[in-house]
């Protein structure tokens, strides 16, 4: 029988005045990524599900720059929250 992996969280933000490349800025596994995701959506900010790149996320350490090895996969991601934030807009306009 395979053991159930804890659910995991990494948070990104991106600065584009402050930051070269989006920075994480936090992680966690168990409790914390319910935190993370809770306060995610508390707050109205997306959440995207990819357990490959969650991994590859969580051994960059917090307060510092993805590398840019994950640059294409990380911009996939806010390719798709810059359209989910646009779907929310027009949603809420009608």
């Amino acid at each position: 029988m395979k053991k159930k992996e804890k659910e995991k969280a990494v948070a990104l933000r991106y600065d584009e005045h402050k930051d070269n490349a989006p920075k994480v800025v936090a992680k966690g596994e168990g409790y914390i990524a319910q935190e993370i995701r809770r306060i995610a959506q508390e707050n109205n900010i997306p959440v995207h599900q990819d357990d490959t790149l969650i991994e590859l996320l969580a051994q960059v350490d917090i307060d510092y720059e993805i590398p840019p090895e994950l640059y294409a996969a990380v911009a996939e991601v806010l390719c798709w929250i810059y359209r989910a934030n646009n779907e929310l807009k027009e949603n809420l306009s009608k």
